[in-house]
């Protein structure tokens, strides 16, 4: 589906339908809908978003899901038999990440609490570590577990899936997302991404390149 410039920007500050069902274990929250997200009423639809592409090679999707033009039924289905959940931390879309204030990232927080209060995952797994430490005021937070809980569930911290993040690859990204899948009680396919990079890894990695505060360059989901 090919939209233009125009037709994209019909749709900014519009929200994208959560994915959530009953026996959640992980969710994972993006940081904002991109526009083509919000013109497609799906959560990483743009082709450069990694997110998809690094839950199939981490084994916690069979398959590689295309959102470019919405989900597909056998999708969500799919994502739920799994026990997976997807989410943002500001529910309104932007054209970059880059384009939010620390005050919105703030006042997201609140609104996403409570969605993670109602559905309850094992883990709630932000996607960039700069919105995290920004929206939860943890401005020393890194990669991987949290010391914090909301209600029962657990808080992880993993690189951002944009195509803007350019930190990362596809297989440290896939490393860094089946490590949280496995706490969170999922059993993966089998993945090549055994032996690539986990979760404090990636910390060593984000202290190599210097991680900034925003971290702005995470994009929209």
């Amino acid at each position: 589906m090919r939209l233009t410039r125009a037709e994209l920007e019909a749709h900014r500050g519009e929200g994208v339908p959560d994915v959530l069902s009953e026996g959640l274990k992980l969710l994972f929250i993006g940081i904002n809908p991109g526009l083509r997200s919000a013109a497609v009423g799906a959560a990483f639809a743009h082709r450069s978003n990694r997110f998809f592409a690094a839950l199939a090679l981490a084994g916690i999707t069979d398959h590689v899901i295309d959102t470019s033009s919405g989900f597909r039924q056998a999708d969500l289905d799919h994502l739920a038999e799994r026990g997976i959940g997807i989410t943002a931390l500001v529910g309104y879309a932007t054209a970059k990440a880059s384009e939010l204030s620390d005050q919105q990232l703030v006042a997201g927080r609140k609104v996403l609490e409570s969605k993670i209060d109602a559905a309850r995952p094992r883990i709630a797994a932000m996607l960039g570590v700069g919105a995290y430490r920004t929206a939860f005021a943890v401005p020393k937070a890194t990669f991987g577990p949290q010391d914090a809980f909301v209600g029962e569930s657990r808080l992880w911290v993993l690189p951002s899936p944009s195509g803007l993040n350019a930190h990362f690859t596809l297989a440290e990204l896939a490393a860094a997302y089946r490590e949280a899948a496995i706490a969170a009680g999922i059993e993966p396919y089998p993945s090549p991404t055994d032996r690539a990079m986990t979760a404090s890894d990636a910390n060593d990695r984000a202290r190599r390149i210097g991680v900034r505060r925003g971290s702005m360059s995470e994009g929209s989901a």
